[in-house]
This record gives C-alpha cells, sequence and structure tokens, in this order.
C-alpha cells in the first residue's frame, strides 16, 4: 500500500475520532502501517500544542435555508493529552452571553464569517470559547448539520438511547421561516410537532437532526443542557455505527465516508495534523475518553432586559468563569472531588 494512501487512511481514522468523538480500536492499523516510517514523517512540532495537549473546538451550525443558518447551536471543545492518551469533550450552552459581541455566544462564527468569509468565524469563535473554558483552542471545525443527515442515512440510521420522552409542538419546519401563514397570528404553519419516547430507537439523518435540535418541549427537555445530552447521545450513536463499519479494512468504504466528511466539515487543521494525533492514540495504548458537561449550576439566567438586548441568556453563577475554569482543569487533571466546584459560587 502506497504511503500517501497510509497517511489518508490515518488522517480519516483520527479525523472521525475528532469529529464525532469516538475511540474505536482499530488493531488492522498497527497491522496495516509501517510504524518506524510514520513516526519518522510525523513529528508533533507541526502541531501547535500547549503544555503538552491540543484543543479544537467543534461547532454544528443549521445551514441549509435556516433561520441564522451559520448560529452555532453545537459548540464542543476536543481536548487530547498527548502525555496521558486522554480525549475529553467539553460541551458549551449555546446561550451564553458574551459582553464582548454583546450577544451570545452562539453568534461569534456567524459574526466572524460575515465579516471575513472564510477564516473569520473560526478566528471569532475560539477567542469567544477561549474565554469561557480557560484554555487556548488552536484549531476548530464547523459541521453543517443539514448535510450531516446525509452520513446518518449512509450508516443506514444510528441507534439513540432516549433517556426521556418528551413532545415538542413547535419544531420549525425547513423552508416556512416566513411563511404568513394566510394571516394567522399564531404561525403555527411554521411548526410541526415531533415527539420521541424513552428507550433505545433507530433514527435515520432526518429524525436524529429534530431530536438534537428540538428546544420547545415543555420540562427539563425543552432547556439547552437537554439538547447537549442528546447531542452527545447522537454523537454516541455515529459513533457505534462508524466503529462497525471501519473495523473491516475497506479502502472504498473509507473513501465514501471521508468525501461525505469533506463535504459537510470545515476545518483549519490539516489531514498531517490530524494523522499526528492518531499515531499518539493509536501507537501508544491506552487511550481514555472522558466528557464534561457545564451543567446549568454554573449559570444563572438575568431578567430580560435591554441589557442582554432582550434576550434569554445564561451569565456564570459566580459572575466570572472562575469556577468554570477550576471545574474544567479539575478534570483534565483527573483529580478528585470535582463536583464540588459546581455548587461553588451558585445562587440559591
Amino acid at each position: 500500500m502506497a504511503l500517501r494512501v497510509k497517511l489518508f487512511i490515518t488522517g480519516l481514522v483520527i479525523l472521525i475520532i475528532l469529529i464525532l468523538v469516538a475511540r474505536p480500536y482499530l488493531v488492522f492499523i498497527k497491522k496495516t502501517l509501517k510504524i518506524s516510517i510514520v513516526k519518522t514523517l510525523l513529528s508533533k512540532d507541526s502541531l501547535v500544542t500547549y503544555d503538552n495537549q491540543v484543543n479544537i473546538l467543534l461547532m454544528g451550525i443549521a445551514g441549509g435555508s435556516h433561520e441564522g443558518p451559520n448560529l452555532s447551536d453545537t459548540n464542543i471543545v476536543v481536548n487530547y493529552n498527548f502525555k496521558t492518551n486522554k480525549l475529553t469533550t467539553i460541551s458549551i450552552p449555546r446561550d451564553i452571553w458574551s459582553e464582548t459581541l454583546k450577544d451570545k455566544i452562539n453568534s461569534a462564527y456567524a459574526y466572524g464569517e460575515a465579516k471575513k468569509p472564510n477564516g473569520g468565524g473560526f478566528v471569532l469563535a475560539k477567542a469567544e470559547i477561549e474565554a469561557i473554558v480557560g484554555l487556548p483552542i488552536q484549531y476548530a471545525a464547523v459541521i453543517d448539520f443539514q448535510q450531516f443527515k446525509e452520513l446518518i442515512d449512509f450508516l443506514g440510521g444510528i441507534e439513540v438511547d432516549v433517556e426521556n420522552s418528551f413532545v415538542d409542538k413547535k419544531f420549525p419546519i425547513d423552508g416556512k421561516e416566513n411563511d404568513e401563514c394566510n394571516g394567522d397570528e399564531t404561525f403555527a404553519c411554521r411548526f410541526e410537532t415531533v415527539s420521541f419516547t424513552k428507550g433505545k430507537t433507530v433514527m435515520d439523518g432526518k429524525t436524529t437532526l429534530k431530536f438534537i435540535r428540538s428546544r420547545n418541549a415543555e420540562g427539563d427537555e425543552g432547556t439547552d443542557f437537554a439538547r447537549e445530552k442528546r447531542q452527545q447521545k447522537m454523537i454516541d450513536g455515529v459513533k457505534n455505527k462508524l466503529t462497525k463499519l471501519i473495523i473491516k479494512p475497506n479502502l472504498k468504504t473509507y473513501q465514501q465516508v471521508y468525501d461525505l466528511l469533506d463535504k459537510l466539515i470545515r476545518r483549519d487543521l490539516s489531514n498531517q495534523q490530524v494523522a499526528i494525533i492518531a499515531k499518539n492514540i493509536f501507537f501508544k495504548g491506552n487511550s481514555k475518553q472522558e466528557k464534561i458537561l457545564l451543567s446549568e449550576n454554573f449559570f444563572s439566567n438575568p431578567p430580560i432586559s435591554e441589557e442582554y438586548d432582550n434576550l434569554w441568556v445564561l451569565i456564570p453563577a459566580d459572575k466570572t468563569y472562575t469556577t468554570v475554569h477550576a471545574y474544567i482543569d479539575c478534570n483534565l487533571r483527573s483529580q478528585s472531588d470535582c463536583e464540588s466546584l459546581k455548587n461553588k459560587g451558585k445562587k440559591n
């Protein structure tokens, strides 16, 4: 197998890992790659790191004809530690208020792209998220969810474990955003009702997007924090299906998956940089994976006012991000009793 093909496969596999937050055990990689050659060609010097770590901001945008197609409703920081071989994902609520933007942080990518297309969105979004997580973010990638459903359908659907049953009676219908509904002041024609039942279910691409985008259900499932959990479940579902697909060495299948990913993902890190991380994960062994969810305990909801552009927003419960930074740092260092930090500075 030609060396460039080997590097292509390595880059593809780790791209799937980073973008889909997976950890598939690809034993055949070690059998098909000449490790000594790859180690010689791939040096960590060509990847920007900090304290033996690299951070990649993963964003998901609505795309298509949706209102605000460049708003990043999904914001996840992927932290990889070269020394401990640990991959950690940090989910960031979209409704956090930015004093710099005078808007929610999910608008950073859109504002950046409007000012400087094809790159400005990454620069501004990374700067905003860095302030929240307290970590330098070296790279970024954005997924167009409107096209993401094509990947799920290619996989034959994914199995998702629905944690709670819920009904959303105001799920927006694509293409109906500006429909006048024949004078109906409630604009009911712009929405449809979607529902999900607790338990494991197989979802196609269209259903999966409704599951992760729903935001108007009654009760806890109507919160941004519930959406983050559902997004993680979607990621797990795709990861599990991809794992089954790629453990069977098939270059044609890899090419099809890569083509789909390349179409729906924009990124500012190269295949070689991705392959550097892959080399460490698979050749070092004993890789670990963890998730950090910033729960509602870290935030408060200020009254809707002109100060926040009359929007429903989240601000740090302790007025700063000190506790959030400490909580993330505690988890990344695998220290004990990190959970106690959740209540620090929380309003009663």
